[in-house]
């Protein structure tokens, strides 16, 4: 399997359905110019432009999800995404600061301390750095939040796979650009893909706690 590492400033960077603004407004000129249907070029990320996205990702061979993440953006744009970008909520930006705090952690079975994580272990760790409570078992934290589908995950999203035994019975934190960060038994914390290779084929589902 292959790891990838990417800086906190990449994880947090995107933009998507509900922001709102002058950078909107440049993304959704530019998806004009390309003729990509967007009907009002108003500075709000909405259903319309979030199909557009989705459509221009789709053209492009890029992870399909409407969010425009660092990958979209430069291929949309044709430039890095500008520095500091968010469009998550601070509590979402926190679980994912939280989790890249304890990046390269090593794996412990029953971990729930930066002395050592197991995957549900640091996914707990991460929201209650950021103030949030979630249960203990993977199995628990899928059902804890709305279910949500592939297509639908966000930065900060709750994302299950089947490993070792049926069910979702590992679990990580999804950033984007089809990237997770997790605790893997043979790798501590770390960054991977999410839907390629070992972890593609055991993908299980997803769900969304904020």
């Amino acid at each position: 399997m292959m790891f990838c590492f990417m800086n906190i400033a990449t994880a947090l960077a995107s933009f998507e359905r509900g922001d709102e603004g002058q950078e909107v407004i440049d993304i959704q000129k530019r998806l004009v110019e390309l003729q990509y249907k967007v009907s009002n070029v108003d500075g709000k990320f909405g259903p319309e432009t979030e199909a557009a996205v989705k459509q221009f990702q789709t053209d492009k061979s890029l992870e399909v999800d409407g969010i425009i993440g660092n990958d979209t953006y430069r291929a949309l744009m044709q430039k890095d995404m500008p520095p500091n970008r968010s469009g998550r909520s601070a509590a979402v930006r926190n679980v994912i600061r939280a989790a890249y705090s304890v990046l390269g952690t090593p794996y412990v079975f029953g971990g729930t301390s930066t002395y050592g994580f197991d995957c549900s272990g640091f996914t707990q760790y991460a929201f209650a750095r950021a103030g949030i409570s979630i249960p203990r078992m993977a199995d628990s934290q899928l059902y804890y939040g709305r279910q949500i589908s592939m297509s639908e995950l966000r930065p900060g999203d709750l994302i299950f796979f089947s490993t070792y035994e049926p069910g979702a019975s590992h679990c990580g934190i999804y950033l984007g650009d089809g990237k997770f960060i997790h605790a893997g038994t043979s790798t501590g914390v770390v960054v991977a893909d999410a839907f390629t290779g070992y972890w593609g084929e055991r993908y299980y589902g997803a769900c969304r706690v904020l």
